[in-house]
């Protein structure tokens, strides 16, 4: 019997296009098939092996300031050891790949139960290879499939999401915000004392596995504004009017460097501290947690703090994709319209990167629309997932009543 679970999008189709569109991702980045564009394997045969060699001598790359990640990254870049018998470049595409197949069974498996449905393995099946080659000639999706195992973990096991949360942290800072939406009581003491535990522990392992495993601060500190990022839309209109400005690498990425560039760089961590007093706001005034509110507010919270910053990469999106593939393994999600412009913004960043980043560097009226529009699409799933999560957690009027929920395979009450 099948009665309880949820059949859709079940039988080998999610299986099939997963691996009919991993093939093109690596016939990509070991270009068999040429994406229009600059290399974006370039990262890992040459900026990643690089590190790989000087993590080798047992320290981290202290004179390197594109060297922008958490200790833990170093995990990551070491990662390619573990398949000795490959070059470095190809032991890093494969180990992408084998993290990409444990995010879709972890997605099928969790849309297996009462509940939950199968939509969320086909956002992160059809959501990856939107991004292009660049996906996985970073690390970002690693980071993801911590994320997302998190999270999935956390329906069951406070304890379980603090720890992994505390990892992925470790590894790229964001999935700290996996702990925002833990529901209030004992569930939050025990996230939140798991991932203090955890945090505490892992960084002082790192300190004490190599020198300068924290020196990565001053780096993220000294960046400017990214061209690909909100408030770099700013600079890309003044060019058309005359501003002095240019664009230069910075710390790893194309910056803008002139007049009042410093200016937007603060504002735009102006907006990163309204964002985090909103989401504390939410956390107080927030009533009603359901199974799925932990993934949404994940969700929302990546969202707003990707908008907000001075780099917006285009593997940030990756992170959003698998976040949203959790909310939609949740029947009842709030969050399938933002997911849905997530998905599309999504298409829309390959075309920015690497297809017409000549365009985006020239500042001409195409880069500046796939900007436009990839931001824009952004923006506003932020603000949408925003407010979905308020109106769905915070009671409207006093003595407001949650909806029942479903928690392994039982109806239960939302948590007040």
């Amino acid at each position: 019997m099948t009665t309880g679970r949820a059949p859709t999008g079940s039988g080998p189709w999610p299986y099939a296009v997963w691996a009919l569109t991993r093939l093109w991702l690596l016939a990509c980045v070991f270009k068999v098939v040429t994406v229009p564009g600059p290399d974006v394997t370039v990262d890992v045969s040459v900026i990643y092996r690089g590190w790989y060699e000087v993590l080798l001598t047992g320290t981290y790359p202290l004179d390197d300031v594109t060297w922008q990640y958490p200790p833990g990254a170093a995990l990551a870049v070491l990662s390619p050891a573990l398949l000795p018998f490959w070059e470095y470049a190809t032991a890093f595409f494969v180990l992408v790949l084998v993290c990409d197949a444990l995010v879709l069974g972890l997605l099928l498996y969790a849309g297996r139960h009462p509940g939950t449905r199968a939509a969320g393995a086909w956002v992160w099946v059809v959501g990856v290879p939107l991004l292009g080659p660049t996906v996985y000639a970073r690390y970002d999706l690693m980071v993801t499939a911590v994320a997302v195992a998190a999270l999935l973990a956390g329906v069951r096991r406070p304890r379980a999401l603090g720890a992994l949360a505390a990892f992925g942290a470790l590894l790229k800072g964001w999935p700290v915000l996996l702990l925002v939406g833990v529901r209030k009581g004992r569930p939050t003491r025990a996230a939140w004392t798991s991932a203090a535990l955890s945090t505490a522990g892992l960084a002082a392992a790192f300190a004490l596995w190599m020198p300068g495993a924290f020196a990565f601060l001053a780096f993220q500190r000294d960046r400017g504004t990214e061209i690909e990022s909100l408030g770099a839309l700013v600079f890309h209109l003044a060019r058309q009017f005359g501003w002095e400005g240019r664009v230069e690498l910075r710390y790893g990425s194309m910056e803008f460097v002139g007049p009042q560039v410093e200016l937007v760089s603060t504002l735009a961590l102006g907006l990163a501290v309204l964002a985090l007093g909103w989401l504390l706001l939410w956390r107080l005034r927030a009533r009603l947690f359901a199974v799925r509110t932990p993934a949404e507010a994940a969700f929302t919270a990546v969202l707003l703090f990707t908008v907000t910053s001075r780099v917006i990469s285009p593997q940030y999106v990756v992170w959003l994709v698998g976040l949203a593939a959790v909310c939609l393994v949740f029947r009842g999600t709030a969050m399938t319209l933002p997911a849905v412009l997530v998905l599309v913004a999504a298409g829309v960043t390959l075309l920015e990167f690497p297809v017409g980043f000549g365009h985006v560097v020239a500042s001409d009226a195409w880069g500046v629309t796939l900007l436009v529009v990839r931001n824009g699409l952004l923006v506003a799933a932020s603000l949408i997932a925003a407010r979905r999560l308020w109106r769905s957690t915070v009671p409207g009027r006093p003595g407001a009543e949650a909806a029942p929920s479903v928690v392994g395979g039982q109806p239960s009450r939302v948590a007040r």
